[in-house]
């Protein structure tokens, strides 16, 4: 840095992005012939793929802020905005699952029986594993939110115990999930219904794991002595996104999961009376 005359970070070169990208393709790839062919060699190879270059790249971006000190007060300032336009398009990403549900469930077609959710599905009773989920993220928010506090105060020891309730109520709620697809009285090709709950809870339930890996490595580099109350934007980041987390699985939770359980007949009424009038 003594030989710069700016405050910005100008990249080294870097065999990183190039790999994720090959990852991310040999990725989709892999997951096409597993849907066609049920092989997963290819798809298992990309992902370990994709976990090797993430682990080696995290580690030069730890390495640039930590040791080297080049993330500067300007540099983490593009870092947040960055982190920021990343959490929006996030929110756009889900939006649209939303869109979905809504879309089909406000107007059930005849197809599908013209009733939400549709004849012949059994949705979820939202008052058993929905709401524990909900309580466990609920609390996961106010355990990560103990943690930054703590590490703000310059608290080794709580922000240790924090993060790990943290990560445990991740791990847990996981669990949680899968065990209830595992119990699922239908599936993802059981009409719309199907379709928007399994892809619309499944995402969510990806960036809870992907949410729980963010916060595992801040863990392990503030066990490191990585992190301090003036350095710490891995850890903010990491804590961000898991309050998105959260604030997605509310709406999951009360759109999805309790109100798309009550049942909505849209041409019940209409068709009887239109009977009733014929046999007149």
């Amino acid at each position: 840095m003594s030989t710069n005359s700016h405050p910005y970070h100008i990249v080294d070169q870097s065999l990183w992005p190039i790999a994720a990208a090959l990852g991310s393709m040999s990725m989709m790839t892999g997951l096409v012939i597993w849907f066609h062919t049920t092989s997963p060699i290819l798809l298992m190879t990309s992902l370990t793929i994709l976990s090797i270059t993430s682990y080696l790249w995290w580690r030069d971006v730890a390495r640039e802020g930590t040791h080297q000190g080049l993330h500067t007060s300007i540099v983490t300032q593009g870092l947040r905005s960055g982190m920021v336009l990343f959490i929006v398009s996030e929110i756009l990403f889900f939006l649209s699952f939303f869109w979905a549900f809504f879309h089909s469930s406000l107007a059930p077609t005849p197809e599908i029986g013209s009733a939400w959710p549709p004849t012949e599905v059994s949705p979820f009773n939202p008052f058993q594993i929905p709401l524990l989920n909900t309580t466990i993220l609920l609390s996961s928010g106010i355990t990560v939110t103990w943690a930054h506090h703590s590490l703000m105060e310059n608290n080794y020891s709580q922000t240790t115990q924090a993060l790990t309730v943290t990560i445990l109520l991740g791990a847990y709620f996981s669990a949680l999930q899968a065990f209830e697809y595992m119990e699922a009285p239908f599936t993802i090709s059981d009409s719309v219904y199907g379709s928007t709950f399994f892809v619309a809870t499944g995402f969510h339930g990806l960036h809870v794991i992907i949410g729980t890996t963010f916060l595992l490595i801040s863990l392990m580099r503030h066990k490191n002595n990585h992190l301090s109350p003036e350095h710490h934007f891995g850890f903010e980041a990491a804590a961000w996104y898991w309050h998105f987390v959260d604030v997605v699985w509310l709406f999951l939770f009360t759109s999805i999961y309790w109100w798309g359980s009550y049942k909505i007949s849209m041409m019940k009424v209409p068709l009887v009376s239109n009977q009733k009038a014929h046999n007149k």
